[in-house]
């Protein structure tokens, strides 16, 4: 098939999975960034995920080109390239880059593996391996957890100075900091990989219901309790943006 699995990477004649060239940078920043974000959202910016789309790459086909892998395996190829980027992205910015190379390469030789059992009908390629990666991070729950703690003891980067927005803006962002990440490591698993599926992989709440194969009433009760907590701990009122669009009002009894 032209398919091996070297050291628990998959080698394909393609191309290589997980390599030192493809890797985003930031980790750190990007969670940080998105979480913050998400627990407080601009005004008027409605439901989180859906579109925003880790890549942005269309996504409509992924579901046939992998079932066409099933008889040509190096279709596979273009399944990696479109969303590598988003499960790498996901997975270092909640273990770190150095476990992110091994849990993707694991990923999408899962994926590969199992693709036969993809049922299109439970929605896109794209949360299918979401659901995938997160089943991998849950195997290092608690190095995620002393991962967010360590940084949050890290102390925050020299300010290079600059115009007086950007630093007032740098000076806020680092102030929230610490706790914003002492409040991921004090997260339930089960919050913690909703609310990091919406802040890091940009999926709707279907979509994340499909990772995790949960009802989508219980992704927006894991998703309202989790930024209500993470709201505590930086200190803020809770507000209606808890619950964007209306998903958690009709749904946070589930």
């Amino acid at each position: 098939m032209g398919v091996s699995y070297p050291s628990g990477r998959i080698t394909c004649g393609w191309t290589t999975l997980v390599s030192e060239s493809a890797q985003p940078g930031s980790p750190q920043a990007g969670l940080l960034g998105a979480l913050g974000a998400l627990v407080s959202p601009p005004a008027g910016s409605g439901a989180p995920g859906g579109e925003q789309a880790g890549t942005g790459a269309p996504v409509g086909d992924d579901a046939a080109v992998l079932a066409a892998s099933l008889r040509q395996p190096e279709r596979f190829g273009h399944i990696y390239d479109l969303h590598f980027p988003g499960i790498y992205g996901y997975i270092a910015s909640r273990l770190g880059p150095d476990e992110a190379d091994d849990l993707t390469a694991d990923t999408f030789i899962e994926a590969f593996r199992r693709r036969a059992s993809f049922d299109p009908a439970r929605g896109s390629v794209r949360p299918w391996l979401f659901g995938i990666a997160t089943r991998l991070v849950a195997q290092h729950r608690r190095a995620e957890a002393r991962r967010y703690r360590a940084l949050a003891r890290t102390p925050a980067e020299p300010d290079p100075g600059g115009h007086d927005d950007r630093v007032a803006a740098r000076v806020s962002a680092q102030a929230r900091r610490g706790p914003l990440l002492r409040a991921l490591a004090g997260l339930s698993d089960d919050d913690r990989d909703v609310l990091l599926l919406i802040a890091l992989g940009g999926l709707s709440y279907e979509e994340v219901a499909a990772a995790l194969s949960i009802p989508p009433g219980t992704v927006a009760s894991r998703l309202s309790r989790a930024r209500r907590k993470v709201r505590g701990v930086l200190g803020a009122q809770t507000s209606p943006t808890d619950r964007p669009n209306g998903h958690g009002a009709s749904h946070a009894s589930h």
